[in-house]
């Protein structure tokens, strides 16, 4: 019963969120200079072919009229149309579609299903390759704070958070991709591209997860459970693995949680280098096209895979510790 409070409380506050969250992006793109209409019919249209197009796809409209006709679709499942993408694929050039019709463009919610799949898996991976270098650093870390093992989770957090992504990016392409030929690297033919990305991502979250692992895991083992269990005889792997990690699980589940969002800000920038055809490559080919509905769709799809991630993290913090509020 109180799970059940818990998901109906939390998926309300979710809607909440996700509404707000639409309506900044979409008031955002209305109110900052340029307009897509332009770019659509071409930088030689007359001003009253612009006009009339902008007119005809309801851009002349005031903002709430705008978005109450977005909402009401996407309340009905459909997240619009794109302003460049013809359903036929590719992106259209400028002046290429001076009449652009529903019936020519891609569907917004077909282009964010086609690139969400990439996109988790990337996140997946990276997030699989932060935990397989973070857990033996941070544990060992943890449970020797002031000898070698402690120096070197410090080490490697710091250094880890120094490195700038997009540079450490560029440089495993060119030393792994180009001269050793070890990894593919630009665009997507396979499992294999996904790689090198993900290694580049985890490299961006791991100190934080490090960090977290030390320091609670530290605390730990500080606690008077843990000299209990060391008077009753128990066995140190099992008082570290059956006890110890168990309490420091909460605050890295809810750690995980949170590095979700530098995880997705990362991917925006990553799948760009990498040329890697998931959702953050999409976002920026939109971005710079002003394709509005995209944009939209895609601000919409994230939020609501954050609320989704954060009442998972929450669920799964209270499985692993009663004690802790939901």
């Amino acid at each position: 019963m109180l799970i059940l409070e818990f998901l109906v409380k939390r998926i309300a506050q979710g809607v909440l969120i996700v509404a707000l969250t639409s309506f900044l992006i979409f008031t955002l793109l209305r109110v900052v200079p340029g307009d897509p209409v332009r770019l659509i019919v071409g930088g030689m249209a007359p001003q009253n072919v612009v006009e009339e197009v902008a007119a005809r796809m309801g851009l002349r409209d005031p903002i709430v009229v705008q978005y109450a006709r977005y909402m009401a679709g996407v309340a009905r499942g459909d997240l619009g149309n794109s302003y460049i993408r013809p359903r036929t694929g590719g992106v259209a050039a400028g002046g290429q579609y001076v009449d652009p019709s529903k019936s020519d463009m891609a569907p917004v919610a077909d282009l964010i299903l086609e690139r969400l799949p990439l996109t988790l898996q990337l996140g997946g991976v990276a997030l699989v390759f932060a935990l397989l270098i973070s857990f033996p650093i941070g544990i060992a870390g943890g449970l020797h704070p002031n000898k070698w093992q402690g120096s070197l989770a410090f080490g490697v957090q710091s250094l880890f958070v120094s490195i700038p992504n997009f540079w450490l990016a560029i440089v495993l392409i060119l030393f792994l991709s180009v001269k050793l030929q070890l990894v593919p690297a630009l665009g997507y033919k396979g499992f294999g591209y996904v790689l090198l990305p993900a290694f580049v991502l985890a490299v961006e979250i791991s100190p934080f997860i490090i960090r977290t692992l030390t320091t609670s895991l530290g605390e730990v083992m500080q606690a008077p459970f843990i000299d209990e269990a060391r008077v009753r005889g128990l066995p140190r792997r099992r008082i570290v693995f059956a006890h110890a990690l168990r309490n420091a699980a909460v605050p890295l589940v809810n750690l995980l949680g949170i590095q979700l969002s530098t995880l997705i800000g990362g991917v925006l920038v990553i799948e760009y280098i990498f040329d890697y055809p998931g959702l953050g490559n999409l976002t920026v080919v939109s971005v710079l096209g002003r394709d509005f509905p995209t944009i939209q769709g895609i601000a919409i799809t994230t939020s609501a895979v954050f609320v989704f991630v954060n009442i998972l993290v929450d669920l799964v913090a209270y499985l692993i510790d009663p004690r802790v509020e939901i």
